[in-house]
Formats: structure tokens, C-alpha cells, sequence
């Protein structure tokens, strides 16, 4: 279970160099206290934000970039797009749609077993490619 919590501010007037940063609207908290198998752990973070007061817009844009920075960590797990020095920028924009379109279909395709890494599935599909092409098409 994980419970989210969310506080801004717009008293900005403390901070050391905030002029630095342009539009700086507000200041926000975040309070994640995760519980599993009985054991809670909790992270706080802080941020600068462009944003004036609604929490719930700045609720959602914080997930919305953990949800990006996610996606593109596993990029470059599963397919190592950070080592990837291809020089046409048409061959590098197509090669990143293939590899955000395989990296949907491995999480859509299941396995048998649960807990697999993206990792882990793109090996175990690599031997029978049909059969995992086919639940794909299925769905």
C-alpha cells in the first residue's frame, strides 16, 4: 500500500538564489509512505516548481515525470538505448518509436511467470516469437 502526500507553497521568499530560476512560483513536499508485508518506509522529496498554488495540478505533474523518467530507465535497461551512437537522427527517431513499441508489447505479453523483468521477457520471447506475437494480436 502506498499513501501520497502533497504540500506547496508560494512563500518563495527564502530561498537563496531564486533568481536564478526563472518563474519560480512555488515551493512543494511530497510524503510517499509505502507498507508492505507490514513494514513502512517513508521518502520525502522536495521541489521548485513553475506552478502557483493547486496542489492537485502539481500532484499530477510529479507523477507525471517520475512516469516519463521511468519509461525511459527502462529504455535503457532493456535495451541499452543509452549506448546506442547512431549518427542519422531519422534512423535514432525511428530506432526510439521501435523500441517504446516493444517495450509496451513486453508489457503486455505474459510469460507464465510472474515477477519477470522487461529484461528477462525479452529473452524468454526471443524462443518462440509466434506464440507471443499471436497473445499480442489476441488482445
Amino acid at each position: 500500500m502506498e499513501v501520497r502526500e502533497y504540500w506547496q507553497s508560494d512563500n518563495v521568499s527564502s530561498l537563496s538564489g531564486r533568481k536564478d530560476w526563472a518563474g519560480l512560483q512555488s515551493v512543494v513536499m511530497t510524503k510517499n509512505t509505502i507498507t508492505k508485508e507490514g513494514v513502512s518506509s517513508v521518502q520525502t522529496r522536495f521541489f521548485i516548481s513553475s506552478l502557483s498554488l493547486d496542489v492537485k495540478e502539481v500532484a499530477r505533474a510529479i507523477r507525471g515525470h517520475w512516469m516519463v523518467e521511468s519509461m525511459h530507465w527502462h529504455l535503457d535497461v532493456t535495451f541499452r538505448e543509452d549506448m546506442d551512437h547512431t549518427l542519422d537522427q531519422y534512423v535514432a527517431f525511428n530506432l526510439n518509436i521501435l523500441r517504446k513499441l516493444a517495450l509496451n508489447f513486453l508489457r503486455l505479453v505474459d510469460v507464465g511467470k510472474k515477477g519477470v523483468s522487461l529484461r528477462k521477457k525479452r529473452y524468454i520471447i526471443s524462443f518462440n516469437l509466434t506464440k507471443y506475437l499471436q497473445q499480442l494480436l489476441v488482445v
